[in-house]
């Protein structure tokens, strides 16, 4: 599962052929041991939680990213490693 961007001690990953389970393009966001699955279109979470603040960090920072997000998507779900994106400042 690569780490394509950390921030605020939020580890954003995108697993490899990930379509099947959700069957959207979609981020797995951990912080400490709580975990989300968030659909990059529109930030719902589709499964899982994070604490409220760093929930609106992570839904803030997909909002930003959402071009290069779907583009790592595309990468990801063909095999490839998708590219780092910047983290949230």
């Amino acid at each position: 599962m690569p780490v394509i961007s950390m921030f605020y001690g939020i580890i954003v990953s995108m697993y490899f052929m990930d379509n099947r389970r959700h069957h959207r393009p979609h981020v797995h966001a951990k912080y400490q041991n709580d975990e989300a699955v968030i659909a990059i279109d529109d930030g719902v979470v589709l499964e899982g939680t994070l604490p409220p603040g760093k929930m609106r960090l992570a839904l803030a920072w997909i909002e930003i990213h959402r071009d290069e997000l779907l583009a790592d998507w595309q990468i990801a779900v063909s095999g490839q490693h998708p590219f780092k994106i910047e983290p949230l400042r």
